[in-house]
């Protein structure tokens, strides 16, 4: 009698390579229960890391914010930050002023004074005395924009030359010519600049000095008028002064005076001068108009002088414009009460 052949189970069909792909199948799917954990661990920290760094971020912005807007900081810190940041301090006719450079020019002005008397200390006297420095400082700034927008439009501009020269210049002022080294210690010590900083402070004061001069058609055409009136009258100086007495200012040293008198370079010209000889008209060492200048004696570097001055008008004619007009925002407050 046959009897039946007993039906093999689906397990013992298969073959031993199923069997060991299962098996390989089982163990993987076993380290996954390990492994998807670990990923959305990593996932989730890459999350909190990034907000974690948004936060800072937003955290680092707001105090920034409080600190150069509404405490108004001058710290070293922002100061090298706004040098880093195009941060704005003010607008003036849609063209930005810059915190860096607001920045650099209160600390130059401050530093001199606080090596002499000490810090400003507290209370209300020493505040109104940092406000008026901070007032004078943004203004200057805000000159420094203006002139950089008009020089854009009319295509004016200060060359590296124009900086070495004026570099020099200030070396001498005082009767001494330093050396570059020892005059940038000076401009260190004294005003907290490096030489870049000051050479981008000449560079500033220079295109202010050349825009100023070549928006004020007023101050070219009475030069020149003076100019020509002192050649038809014996380069009298009191009787130009009387013709134009309301144009020009006049001034005498009654004396003599060296050649680092600081007087906007006119003792150093009349020294480039013969005795009654008279100066073509040349701009201020302070950029701030015209002089013609006659030297009326030499003794070695001594000179004594008589002098014209046709002041630069238009340019702070139209810094009040603008600012009576509503056409110059500050972003900071300052008090000057």
């Amino acid at each position: 009698m046959n009897l039946p052949t007993p039906k093999k189970s689906e397990e013992e069909k298969k073959t031993e390579k199923e069997k060991i792909e299962e098996r390989r199948e089982e163990v993987l799917k076993s380290g996954r229960k390990f492994k998807y954990p670990l990923q959305y661990s990593k996932h989730k920290l890459v999350i909190i890391t990034i907000a974690v760094a948004i936060i800072a971020l937003i955290g680092s912005v707001i105090a920034g914010y409080v600190l150069l807007y509404k405490t108004q900081s001058t710290s070293d810190v922002l100061y090298r930050l706004t040098k880093v940041l195009p941060i704005s301090v003010a607008k003036v006719d849609g063209e930005s002023v810059r915190f860096s450079d607001y920045l650099m020019v209160y600390k130059s002005s401050v530093l001199p004074i606080e090596e002499q008397s000490g810090s400003f200390g507290e209370g209300e006297d020493a505040e109104s005395r940092r406000n008026y420095y901070k007032r004078s400082a943004l203004n200057e700034a805000e000159d420094y924009a203006y002139a950089q927008k008009i020089a854009r439009e009319q295509n004016i501009s200060v060359d590296t030359a124009d900086i070495d020269a004026s570099f020099d210049e200030h070396r001498k002022v005082g009767g001494t010519e330093l050396s570059t080294e020892s005059f940038l210690r000076i401009v260190k010590d004294n005003f907290g600049l490096s030489e870049d900083e000051y050479r981008y402070l000449l560079k500033l004061s220079l295109l202010k000095r050349n825009v100023s001069a070549a928006i004020d058609t007023t101050a070219k055409s009475t030069t020149e008028e003076i100019k020509k009136f002192l050649a038809s009258n014996n380069d009298d100086f009191k009787k130009a002064r009387e013709q134009f007495d309301s144009r020009a200012e006049y001034e005498e040293t009654g004396g003599l005076v060296g050649s680092g008198n600081v007087d906007g370079g006119r003792a150093l010209k009349a020294l480039t001068l013969g005795k009654d000889q008279v100066s073509e008209p040349f701009i201020s060492l302070n950029g701030d108009g015209y002089y013609i200048v006659k030297c009326t004696e030499k003794s070695g570097n001594d000179v004594s002088y008589v002098s014209l001055f046709i002041p630069f008008k238009e340019f702070d004619s139209q810094m009040k414009s603008l600012r009576e007009s509503g056409k110059i925002q500050e972003y900071i407050n300052i008090s000057t009460e």
